[in-house]
């Protein structure tokens, strides 16, 4: 049986592990999601989910604590996301636990977060784990999205539920290449409802999208409950269906919750990842 997300930690009393236990991960499909948005076969899109976990510490073979700050890579290929919670209550597992050195923390989150997002199956392809200590956190920068700012519009918004029919293109007119960014995404937990923020990136060639009606769009979500991931496929695939560009890349970057960020990344053609470097708001 597949698992869902109500059968998760998400909105329950939960008891902190704090010995290392790997079963604590809680992967849930992404497929279900997919096929709301009409994403039956094979994706239109690539990418990868990019997470940062801000809160992460085990213990030396003294005992003496370590922290770190933690990227992971997630592949959107992969068959199974895993629940932010039980992320957290994954890596809180480590606190008590001693490690020979960062390299075995870090092979072993690769390990565990590889076989939860194929949740039994082959690993096609693993998840990738950067590991950063104390001495690195200085060079982490802090950077807004690239990109013409669609919050200057002074639009009316009465949509606060996914409404596609807002979006349309120009056809008369030549296409186009350009960067749009947004900072008024925000959509809620699937499971518990609360408020989740983001900001997000639209890259795009073809026939120009109208602007107030894209902004009005990502208004749309405000009252939406989905989990980054999906709401991200969503965008992805209406400004797909709707205006037909020809190339399309959509990324979120949300703020964190509980020491952890998630930030999705869909395109339709291969490149190379965006930098995972965080927002002010994050």
């Amino acid at each position: 049986m597949s698992n869902t997300p109500e059968q998760s930690q998400l909105g329950k009393a939960s008891s902190y592990a704090d010995q290392y236990d790997a079963s604590l991960l809680f992967p849930i499909p992404r497929q279900p999601k997919r096929d709301e948005i009409g994403v039956t076969g094979r994706p239109v899109f690539l990418g990868a989910d990019l997470w940062t976990a801000f809160e992460v510490s085990w213990l030396n073979p003294k005992g003496k604590p370590q922290v770190a700050i933690a990227h992971f890579t997630i592949p959107a290929e992969s068959t199974h996301i895993v629940e932010s919670k039980s992320f957290k209550l994954y890596l809180n597992s480590f606190n008590n636990s001693r490690f020979e050195s960062h390299d075995e923390v870090k092979a072993r989150l690769r390990t565990d977060v590889s076989a939860a997002i194929w949740h039994g199956g082959p690993v096609m392809a693993s998840a990738g784990v950067k590991l950063l200590l104390p001495e690195q956190f200085d060079a982490e920068p802090v950077h807004e999205l690239d990109g013409l700012n669609l919050d200057r519009l002074d639009i009316e918004c009465t949509r606060y539920q996914p409404a596609p029919e807002l979006l349309s293109a120009n056809t008369l007119e030549a296409p186009v290449t350009e960067t749009l960014v947004s900072h008024l995404l925000k959509s809620n937990c699937l499971v518990t409802g609360q408020p989740d923020w983001g900001s997000v990136q639209i890259s795009y060639s073809g026939h120009q999208i109208d602007q107030a009606g894209l902004l009005q769009y990502i208004v749309s979500f405000r009252n939406h409950n989905e989990f980054h991931e999906q709401c991200v496929e969503r965008i992805f695939m209406d400004i797909w269906t709707r205006c037909k560009p020809t190339q399309l890349t959509v990324y979120a970057r949300y703020t964190r919750r509980g020491g952890l960020d998630i930030n999705p990344w869909r395109t339709s053609a291969p490149g190379a990842l965006p930098p995972n470097v965080r927002t002010a708001r994050q």
